[in-house]
C-alpha cells in the first residue's frame, strides 16, 4: 500500500467520510483502500500501490464540502537521495515500536500505576463539544470526593481511551485538555455513537502517533520537495561535508551555510583552509546557489578552481586563459565558448562573410552590375555581425550554465558578466586583498563569505602613506576585529608541521589552539628516504643566534634593500649540510624578508638551480620539508625596520613541515617584545644555539 495524504479536510470529518470522499472522487472500490489516519485536519490514507498515482491525480484539488483538497504522496518516501531524512525516518519508526510495546505492557496492567501512566475506575461526568468540534470529556473517580491519584497526565498529553466495564473494548484516541484534584478532562473526535453514560473507563498514557505522523510526512514533503524554499530549507539542514574533513572544518562549513550575510573562516597555516572552502562551495552549489569564487591574484584563483575541479564541480574561470595554468586552462570562459555550438555556428558564418568579401574583391572579365559588389560587401558584414552575436551568445550561455564562476577580484568584468547577480560570493586568502578590491564581488552577491588569515600577509600596499591610512586593513581583519565569533569559525588541525614548529605561532597568533594532525606531529627530516638519520635530521626547531659575531647588516645602493654577507654564507652553510644529509634541493626552502638578501643568497648557492630563496611574500601558501630563514638585521640601534610586521614573520615560520632554522641577531631582535619571546621560546624548548657553537 502507498499512503497518501489529504488536507485540509473539514470540521469534525469521520473516517468513513474520507473513505466515501476518495472512492467517489476516485472511482476505486474499497478494498483498494486500506487505514485512514486522522492527523488534525488532515488524513493519511493508504491507497493499493497500483492505484496510487491515480488517486493523486484525481483528488488534488477535488472539493470536499465544497473546498478544494491537496493530495500529495505521503507514504514511504524514496530517501536514497536523502539520506538525512531517510535515517531519521527511520529512527522515528523506531521510536514509534518502543512506546508502542510500553503502552501494551500497561495496557496489560488493569490497576493505576505508580509511574503515573494509567488512570482506572474513572466515570464519565461531563460531555460537551468545543476545542473545533471536538468532544470534550470530563472524568473522575465514581465517589466524587475521592481525588485522582498522582500522574503525568497534564493538559496537552496524548491518551488513550478503553472501557473496561461492561464489557472492554471500545476505545479512543485523545488528548488531556485540563487536570484537576478530583477530575481529568479529556478532547476525542466525535464518536459515530453516543457514550455509555455507566460505563468504567481507563487512561493510559499513548505514543503521541499524531505528533509522529506529522513528523514523519514533513520528512516526506522535505525529502520529496523539487524547489522553492522547502527544498533550499533541505539542502541547508542535509548537507554534508565530506567526510575527510576534520570536526572543526565541518563546523565552519555549516556555519558558513547557515550564514545570512556574512561569515569567516579563519585558516591558519596548514589547516586546510581552501579545501574547507571548495567544500563549502560544493555545499553551497548542492543546495541551488550560485557562486562567485574569487581571490586577489591569478594564482590564488587558480588553487582554488583545482581544489572545486577535485569535488567534482565545473567552474567556469573568468580572465586571459595565458593567465591561467595551462593544466586549468581549458575551464577558462574564451575555450569554453569556443567549443559551444554557437560559436562552431559563428566560425561557419565568418567564413561565408570572408568568402563573399573575397568575391566582391575579385577582378572578373564581365562588369558586375552597378551595385552588387556593395550588396556582396553589406551582405558579408551583416554576415560577420551576426558572427559575432553568435560568438556573444555563446559567451552568455556558457555563463548562463555555470554554477561557481572564478575570478580575481579586479578580474571581474562587467562587459563579459553583465548584470549578473550570485548567491554567494566567496573570497579566498581575503586577507590579501584591499578593501576597495573586496567590494567588486560583494556588489553582485547577496551574501559573502571570506577566507584567509589575518594573522599572515596583509595586502601589498605600495604607498606607506595610503598603508598608513588603512588600505592595507583587509575587509576580513575588519570584519574580524568587530565581529569576532559572532561571525568567524577558526581551523585549528594542521597538517603541516611538526609540533615543535608550530608551538610559537600557536601561542602568538592562534590562542594556543593550534592541533599537530597526527600524521605530523612528530614527523622528521629522517623518516623521509635516503636522509641521513644525525642531529641536523632528528631535530625539528634550531635558532642560531649571530649576536656579538659582527654580523653586520648592510644596505644595497641603488634598492636601499638590506642584506647581510656574514648571516647569508652561514645559512648557505645550512642549506648544504641539509643536501649533505639526503635531501633534495626541491625539499629545501630559503626564506629572508629583504629582497638583497635573496639576491646574495641566489648568488652563493647557484650550483643549486632548484632551491627556492625568495621573500616572505613568494612563499604565503607554501610549505617545504626544511625551510632556512634569515632575518638579515643587525645593527647597534635594535632597528628591526619592518621586521616589525610581526605577521610576515609568522608566514615565514610556519612554512617548514619538518625542520625549521632561524638564524638572527638576538641583540637586535630582543628590541621588540615579539621577538624577545621568539627567542625566549627557543631558549625554553632547547632549540636556542650561539653561532659560536657552529664555529667549534
Amino acid at each position: 500500500m502507498t499512503a497518501i495524504h489529504l488536507d485540509p479536510l473539514p470540521p469534525r470529518c469521520s473516517p468513513g467520510a474520507v473513505l466515501a470522499f476518495v472512492c467517489n472522487g476516485t472511482g476505486l472500490d474499497r478494498i483498494h483502500v486500506g487505514k485512514i489516519a486522522l492527523i488534525g485536519r488532515g488524513a493519511t490514507v493508504e491507497i493499493d500501490d497500483r492505484h496510487a498515482a491515480k488517486a493523486v491525480a484525481a483528488l488534488d484539488g477535488r472539493a470536499f464540502n465544497d473546498r478544494p483538497v491537496r493530495a500529495r504522496f505521503a507514504g514511504k518516501a524514496d530517501f536514497t537521495n536523502a539520506d538525512h531524512f531517510g535515517r531519521l525516518s527511520k529512527l522515528l519508526d523506531l521510536e514509534a515500536t518502543a512506546e508502542e510495546a510500553e503502552a501494551r505492557r500497561r495496557a496489560a496492567d488493569g490497576t493505576d500505576r505508580g509511574d503515573g501512566t494509567t488512570l482506572t475506575g474513572l466515570a464519565l461526568r461531563d460531555a460537551e463539544f468545543g476545542l473545533g468540534g471536538r468532544l470534550l470529556l470530563t472524568f473522575g473517580r465514581f465517589s466524587r470526593t475521592e481525588p485522582l491519584p498522582p500522574n503525568r497526565l497534564g493538559p496537552g498529553v496524548p491518551v488513550v481511551l478503553t472501557r473496561t466495564k461492561p464489557q472492554r473494548g471500545l476505545t479512543f484516541r485523545g488528548v488531556v485538555f485540563d487536570r484537576a484534584d478530583l477530575t481529568i478532562g479529556v478532547a476525542i473526535e466525535p464518536p459515530d455513537d453516543d457514550l455509555p453514560d455507566e460505563a468504567t473507563w481507563r487512561l493510559d498514557l499513548s505514543p503521541d502517533e499524531v505528533s509522529r505522523l506529522r513528523q514523519q510526512d514533513a520528512l516526506r514533503r522535505v525529502a520529496s520537495a523539487e524547489d522553492g524554499r522547502l527544498a533550499a530549507l533541505r539542502a541547508v539542514q542535509s548537507l554534508e561535508p565530506a567526510g575527510t574533513l576534520n570536526e572543526p572544518q565541518r563546523d565552519a562549513v555549516h556555519f558558513a551555510l547557515s550564514a545570512k550575510d556574512v561569515a569567516v573562516i579563519h585558516g591558519p597555516p596548514g589547516t586546510g583552509k581552501t579545501t574547507t572552502v571548495a567544500e563549502l562551495i560544493r555545499c553551497l552549489v548542492a543546495r541551488g546557489d550560485r557562486v562567485l569564487a574569487c581571490a586577489a591574484s591569478n594564482h590564488a584563483v587558480d588553487n582554488l578552481l583545482e581544489k572545486l575541479l577535485r569535488v567534482g564541480l565545473e567552474p567556469v574561470r573568468l580572465g586571459h586563459p595565458a593567465r591561467v595554468v595551462p593544466e586549468l586552462r581549458a575551464r577558462a570562459l574564451d575555450l569554453l565558448a569556443e567549443k559551444h555550438p554557437d560559436a562552431r555556428q559563428a566560425r561557419k558564418v565568418a567564413r561565408e562573410a570572408f568568402a563573399l568579401f573575397r568575391q566582391a574583391d575579385k577582378w572578373t572579365r564581365g562588369k558586375p552590375e552597378p551595385g552588387a559588389k556593395a550588396a556582396m560587401r553589406k551582405d558579408a558584414r551583416d554576415l560577420l555581425a551576426e558572427a559575432r552575436r553568435l560568438e556573444a551568445l555563446a559567451v552568455e550561455r556558457v555563463l548562463d550554465d555555470a554554477r561557481v564562476v572564478c575570478a580575481t577580484l579586479t578580474g571581474l568584468d562587467g562587459q563579459t558578466l553583465g548584470r549578473r547577480t550570485f548567491d554567494t560570493a566567496v573570497l579566498d586568502e581575503a586577507c590579501q586583498s584591499t578593501e576597495p578590491a573586496s567590494w567588486l564581488p560583494l556588489l553582485r552577491a547577496g551574501r559573502v563569505v571570506l577566507a584567509g588569515d589575518h594573522c599572515q600577509l596583509p595586502p601589498t600596499v605600495v604607498s606607506p602613506e595610503a598603508a598608513d591610512a588603512g588600505l592595507s586593513v583587509s575587509l576580513m581583519e575588519q570584519v574580524v576585529g568587530r565581529f569576532g565569533g559572532q561571525v568567524a569559525r577558526r581551523l585549528v588541525v594542521q597538517y603541516r608541521m611538526h609540533e615543535a614548529i608550530q608551538a610559537f605561532s600557536s601561542a602568538e597568533f592562534y590562542d594556543n589552539e593550534l592541533i599537530a594532525d597526527p600524521s605530523v606531529v612528530a614527523h622528521h627530516l629522517g623518516d623521509l628516504p635516503g636522509v641521513r638519520a644525525e642531529p641536523l635530521t632528528e631535530t625539528p626547531v634550531r635558532f642560531i643566534d649571530t649576536a656579538g659575531a659582527g654580523y653586520d647588516e648592510e644596505q644595497e645602493e641603488d634598492t636601499e634593500s638590506r642584506f647581510n654577507r656574514r648571516e647569508a654564507a652561514l645559512a648557505a652553510k645550512q642549506v648544504r649540510a641539509l643536501l649533505a644529509a639526503g635531501l633534495t634541493a626541491e625539499q629545501v626552502a630559503v626564506i629572508t624578508p629583504y629582497r638583497g638578501q635573496v639576491r646574495l643568497l641566489r648568488e652563493l648557492l647557484a650550483e643549486h638551480r632548484e632551491l627556492e630563496i625568495d621573500s616572505v611574500d613568494g612563499f604565503q601558501g607554501r610549505e617545504k620539508e626544511a625551510v632556512v630563514i634569515s632575518l638579515v638585521r643587525s645593527n647597534p640601534e635594535g632597528d628591526i625596520g619592518f621586521l616589525a610586521d610581526t605577521r610576515r614573520t609568522n608566514v615565514a615560520l610556519t612554512r617548514a613541515r619538518r625542520k625549521l632554522v632561524v638564524i638572527g641577531d638576538s641583540a637586535t631582535l630582543a628590541a621588540d617584545p615579539f621577538y624577545q619571546r621568539m627567542i625566549a621560546h627557543f631558549e625554553a624548548t632547547g632549540a636556542y644555539s650561539s653561532v659560536w657553537e657552529e664555529a667549534e
